[in-house]
């Protein structure tokens, strides 16, 4: 009897209780709880590049060919024909310094816009932080953006553009870029949910939004009295900030960089309340 009650105990203590709890607050994040699935978030990044380059021809290297051919065919277009000014910087080294961030912002959107939609199984049939989802393609295209790079400081060294110590600034405008994706992914992942007609929306919406960064001009040329409009993007503080760290450009302007900042924090914590108040009713939805 003695023993027979030991295991008992011994199994009860070995037991865990998972308590699921509404959330009170619209900002209400388990932090440890995320940290306790960190795995999962690696499982997912490295899922989402296994499927990425499965069965390519090429592998990694569309990493190098992409910006390397959109860099081509930008100089072409507006460096020769339109003369689309650069503010005396070389242009092939003016377009890919913008390129790079904006490719892998549009990447993290479009992607993180799709997650909980195309893992709806594992909405339905297992419990864990949903946030994970968008967040993981948030994460993932940060390996095809240090990657490609490399294209960048090479042609930086065959400019003969030396790198200085505002290098060191990059990692700051990633995290802009960063974070303002994953405030734009959680709002289009959780719109997309309910209204499937998003994903039918996103590649315009990312059009639209190319042009209107400074990626094939440059911020000079928008006239003065529109700057803080101009400034409500936050890309175009990411990108000014890149050519400023990598071209010995002159300091971003301070109105579209105080204007920049100011959105994408409106952008994440909005994006981050939305999702979370959207997010108890993913299952019955998807």
């Amino acid at each position: 009897m003695e023993s027979h009650a030991q295991s008992e105990a011994q199994t009860g203590q070995s037991r865990r209780k998972l308590i699921i709890e509404r959330p009170n607050g619209l900002l209400d994040i388990d932090w440890s709880e995320l940290w306790e699935y960190r795995e999962l978030l690696y499982t997912l990044v490295e899922r989402e590049i296994k499927i990425r380059y499965k069965q390519t021809a090429i592998g990694a290297s569309w990493v190098l060919l992409q910006p390397l051919i959109a860099m081509l065919i930008f100089t072409a277009i507006f460096g020769r024909m339109a003369k689309m000014p650069s503010d005396g910087i070389w242009y092939p080294a003016f377009i890919l310094t913008a390129l790079l961030p904006w490719g892998y912002f549009s990447q993290a959107i479009t992607r993180s816009a799709a997650s909980l939609v195309g893992s709806a199984n594992l909405v339905t049939k297992v419990y864990f932080p949903r946030i994970l989802l968008p967040l993981s393609m948030i994460v993932s295209p940060l390996i095809d953006f240090a990657l490609s790079l490399l294209l960048l400081f090479g042609l930086l060294l065959y400019a003969g553009i030396p790198l200085t110590w505002k290098v060191l600034t990059l990692p700051l405008f990633v995290l802009v870029a960063m974070l303002t994706a994953m405030g734009v992914g959680l709002i289009l992942s959780t719109a997309n949910v309910k209204y499937r007609d998003v994903g039918h929306a996103i590649p315009f919406l990312i059009q639209i939004w190319m042009f209107l960064s400074p990626i094939v001009y440059p911020v000079s040329l928008v006239p003065e009295q529109y700057r803080l409009l101009y400034g409500l993007n936050p890309m175009a503080g990411v990108i000014e900030g890149f050519r400023w760290a990598l071209l010995g450009k002159a300091a971003p302007d301070p109105v579209v960089m105080g204007a920049s900042i100011v959105v994408f924090l409106g952008v994440l914590i909005g994006g981050l309340a939305y999702f979370k108040k959207m997010e108890r009713d993913f299952a019955d939805v998807i």
